[in-house]
């Protein structure tokens, strides 16, 4: 580190894990791990319905600077995930159409900040997943200070270069490489059981039982 200044080499990609994981909806893994992973207050930009699955490649910057996210855009690689922690602070922007473009020609699938972005309709124009915590005009000072692949927090989840994001419509959610092809597992075993459910409500044969005998428990009922 040097006057605030830190920069260290992007974590490679967890392939497997990213494949496994694709595709499984952000509250399923989240239900199948407890129910405590999970950002808080940042949500998608875009209109349309958007899905990411890659690897983190994560900054933190002083409140609306973004001096060290154009340093980042340079070492993005195809399947990263842009994640920046701006201290949750939405008085500036830090993002906007052109970074997103620098970050889409560089092959990343998807950008969150702990923080405010702009130029939103370009973000859903080009198709381009982005979590935000707010949306701001304002555009951003560009004099550091700033780290790049440190762990960081976005919504109250704590981040390390190299997890795997995973994000949709509802939010996003980061798992580390050691958790991820199980949380796989469980997530794909529960969307399984969730169809059934889903299906025997449909067919009418719904059993909801458990509503009472969990009153009951509670001395309700």
């Amino acid at each position: 580190m040097n006057n605030g200044y830190e920069i260290n080499p992007r974590k490679e990609a967890f392939k497997e894990g990213i494949s496994a994981l694709t595709g499984l909806a952000t509250s399923v893994v989240s239900d199948v791990l407890g129910r405590t992973i999970g950002a808080v207050n940042i949500l998608p930009v875009n209109k349309s319905p958007v899905s990411v699955c890659g690897n983190a490649v994560t900054v933190s910057v002083r409140a609306g600077d973004n001096l060290m996210i154009h340093k980042a855009l340079q070492i993005l690689q195809p399947g990263d995930v842009l994640v920046v922690d701006g201290g949750g602070d939405i008085s500036r922007a830090l993002f906007g159409e052109i970074m997103m473009t620098v970050a889409k020609s560089k092959g990343a699938v998807g950008a969150v900040f702990d923080a405010a972005i702009r130029d939103v309709e370009a973000f859903e124009r080009h198709r381009f997943p982005c979590w935000a915590r707010g949306v701001n005009m304002r555009g951003p000072y560009k004099d550091g200070p700033g780290s790049i692949n440190v762990p960081v927090s976005i919504g109250g989840m704590v981040i390390h270069p190299g997890d795997v994001i995973l994000g949709d419509s509802d939010g996003i959610i980061a798992l580390s490489p050691e958790l991820v092809l199980e949380a796989a597992r469980l997530g794909k075993e529960k969307e399984i059981t969730e169809r059934k459910t889903i299906q025997s409500i449909i067919d009418g044969k719904y059993d909801d039982a458990w509503v009472d005998v969990s009153l009951k428990q509670k001395g309700v009922l």
